[in-house]
């Protein structure tokens, strides 16, 4: 039953009753959120109304008093950049800014407006990721960086700023499991190669990256046949035919200490 304007008195299953907010803007329907308290409602209705029609309201000076803060930057963009997006995105003229919180911005390129637009933000410990298609995925392996990376080690941010998620900020060291490149005083990089069981055993020390990657996959194929029964993850190497792959494999040396564990 409609009460006042923008506001719609509901009811739980239990009986208790709330209040759905809901506005129109450039014919576009907007729902506000649910709210117990009619003053509250009242408040996130008339809110909504001064940010939609007062361009001093900015994304960047404005704290709102009854709307959540992902609302507000929603209404903001919408009114900005007549684009309508559900998650707290922020358009700029080359890029935009996805708003975690008020006081956690991050930065994209354009190119992954569709898919932020589309896939919320959110965090566990220190890894952010998105849920798609049921899965929880982590949003720098966009950029061919594997799960349970680790920055300034497998990928570094060029600018030193760990909140710009542009292509060109971001800079994969290491995109395979188990490896790990160190560069030697000639300038030449070498790919040391571990594997974890009952903690870290060396694989081996490589020249070429694709081969360290393959070193990797064998030793997990190793210590599987072994009884060793873990949920391993396997490294793919892009544009490498399968019998260059297992030319590779067969001539690939492996550490001896692998072929003897006592599990």
């Amino acid at each position: 039953m409609k009460k006042d304007t923008g506001l719609y008195l509901s009811t739980k299953k239990d009986g208790s009753v709330y209040y759905r907010v809901s506005l129109t803007y450039r014919n576009k329907h907007i729902s506000l959120g649910s709210f117990t308290e009619k003053d509250w409602a009242s408040g996130a209705y008339r809110e909504a109304r001064v940010i939609l029609s007062d361009p001093s309201r900015t994304h960047t000076g404005y704290m709102p008093e009854y709307l959540g803060f992902d609302k507000f930057i929603t209404l903001v963009n919408f009114r900005d950049n007549g684009i309508y997006i559900k998650t707290p995105i922020y358009i700029m003229p080359h890029f935009f800014l996805y708003y975690y919180s008020s006081e956690t911005i991050f930065t994209f390129d354009i190119d992954d407006l569709f898919y932020y637009a589309n896939h919320k933000i959110m965090k566990r410990g220190r890894h952010l990721f998105v849920a798609d298609y049921g899965m929880q995925v982590n949003i720098l392996n966009r950029y061919g960086i594997r799960n349970y990376a680790v920055e300034n080690r497998d990928y570094y941010f060029a600018n030193h700023n760990s909140f710009d998620f542009r292509y060109s900020n971001v800079i994969c060291i290491n995109p395979y499991y188990g490896v790990t490149q160190q560069k030697m005083p000639s300038g030449q990089y070498l790919y040391k190669v571990k594997i974890h069981i009952n903690g870290n055993y060396h694989v081996g020390t490589y020249n070429d990256l694709n081969q360290a990657a393959i070193a990797y996959n064998k030793a997990v194929d190793i210590v599987k046949k072994q009884g060793y029964d873990k949920n391993y993850d396997f490294n793919y190497i892009e544009g490498l035919s399968p019998a260059r792959y297992a030319q590779m494999y067969s001539e690939c040396s492996i550490s001896d200490k692998l072929y003897h564990l006592i599990l």
